[in-house]
């Protein structure tokens, strides 16, 4: 590893906590990021379905197809 790797990121030979596992930040999700999160195109038809989405679900969608 090299030095510019964050302390909490370095793993002891254990599980990797998960805390660093999650790759949302916190920002708002928009409907394009669910889009290309689920790997389809960016197309009226799939914006309309991640609004409902995020509407129903908010932020926590993304959490269900991102680790």
């Amino acid at each position: 590893m090299t030095t510019s790797e964050p302390e909490a990121s370095r793993s002891a030979g254990g599980p990797t906590p998960d805390s660093l596992l999650h790759a949302r930040t916190g920002t708002e999700v928009a409907p394009e990021d669910l889009v290309m999160a689920t790997g389809r195109d960016v197309t009226p038809k799939t914006l309309e379905w991640a609004r409902r989405k995020l509407a129903a679900e908010g932020p926590a969608a993304m959490d269900k197809l991102l680790p």
